[in-house]
């Protein structure tokens, strides 16, 4: 029990970095003077880096044997760069920290996660009951950060950074490890699972998704400033979206039903047109705050919903590499796709057109999902 109570302090603390990180850095940097297609440079050159650095701590994770030992050192080089990157004014070395920020803060979420599945097992205990408080650190750490880059300027985010990083690093000294047994993802087995074509559908329906909630992520901060909003209100809507995540997720075992996932992910799509439709036509701040509320039923039950179905149509032996092609490919190549192309967009057309085109786009992956459910559940029946 002690060392379930440890990890899930760690969640909560790094789930809670990723806070003051992911929905502030587009603030912080529109703060410093850069214009959307510039915020959407150096959110989308970080997926490049996010892409690279994952597996390859992955890999340094596998030949040393350790987890806990691999989240010490990143968790040291992520605040000393985190406190560099918000204590910065100036373009170069905001580049610099944040690209040096995602190759080293952006890996510890697999290996965490990893960690989390395994000590579990070994205690008895289920990984949403652990993983739930890396959502909680999320939802409250959003609201936080808000207010307190509200009241005490933007680079009062490098104080804030230190504080939760130095806490992280003390409780990871006393967290349990676990030898790391999976096998790291290699161009072959790359190859064996893509060779699948319900695998490959699959994929292409997660990237058509993605891209647009992704968009979503990244501009949502800088939207709710052009409507008059402030560092608070950016805050309160990331609290909303990440606090309706924890009920979801600790309540899949409910909800998620095998065989189902295919209109599970429609119907999430649905919600992601609607919630980015209603986005691009409202005008008051504190309305676009509280239309985040609908996250609750579009990124948690699309996530979960991919993740069973991926873990259902692949070979046991590839479940581990479906799993990070599909962290991949939602977090990093869709990042980098949407946060260029969303910058350009944004820069050239504003908002309202932005969140028009990602609501199309979302409307598209609704439609193809129906389309694959129809085609494979039609094959499952004829199958049983």
């Amino acid at each position: 029990m002690k060392s379930t109570v440890s990890l899930r302090t760690f969640n909560f603390l790094y789930f809670a970095l990723l806070a003051v990180f992911i929905p502030f850095l587009p603030v912080y940097l529109s703060e410093q003077g850069l214009n959307p297609a510039q915020i959407g440079f150096v959110v989308g050159s970080g997926g490049f880096i996010t892409i690279i650095a994952q597996p390859l701590w992955g890999m340094i994770s596998d030949r040393t044997k350790t987890i806990r030992k691999v989240l010490l050192l990143l968790l040291i080089f992520s605040t000393l760069l985190g406190y560099l990157l918000y204590d910065s004014s100036s373009y170069t070395l905001l580049i610099t920290y944040a690209m040096l920020l995602y190759f080293f803060l952006m890996p510890i979420d697999p290996l965490t996660e990893s960690l989390n599945f395994r000590v579990g097992e070994a205690a008895g205990v289920s990984y949403g009951s652990i993983r739930t408080y890396g959502a909680l650190g999320y939802a409250v750490m959003s609201l936080a950060a808000g207010y307190i880059m509200t009241g005490y300027g933007a680079h009062s985010l490098a104080y804030l950074f230190v504080f939760i990083g130095v806490l992280g690093f003390v409780i990871s000294l006393i967290m349990p490890d676990a030898p790391v047994a999976g096998k790291p993802v290699t161009l072959a087995s790359l190859k064996t699972f893509l060779g699948n074509r319900e695998t490959l559908l699959f994929l292409v329906l997660v990237f058509i998704s993605s891209v647009p909630a992704r968009m979503n992520d990244t501009f949502l901060g800088v939207y709710i400033r052009e409507l008059g909003g402030n560092a608070e209100l950016v805050g309160q809507a990331w609290f909303l979206a990440a606090g309706s995540e924890i009920i979801v997720f600790a309540l899949s075992f409910w909800w998620l039903r095998k065989g189902q996932e295919l209109m599970i992910i429609s119907i999430a799509g649905a919600f992601y047109f609607l919630r980015f439709f209603i986005s691009a036509w409202v005008t008051d701040p504190h309305l676009l705050v509280l239309l985040q509320a609908l996250q609750i039923v579009t990124f948690p039950i699309f996530y979960s919903a991919a993740i069973q179905y991926l873990y259902r149509i692949a070979p046991v032996e590839w479940r581990a590499t479906s799993q990070t092609v599909l962290a991949l490919l939602f977090f990093g190549v869709s990042g980098i796709i949407s946060s260029y192309a969303g910058g350009a967009l944004y820069e050239a057309y504003g908002g309202k057109f932005l969140f028009l085109t990602i609501s199309v786009m979302s409307f598209t992956g609704m439609l193809f999902g129906l389309v694959l459910n129809r085609i494979y559940r039609t094959r499952q029946r004829s199958e049983e």
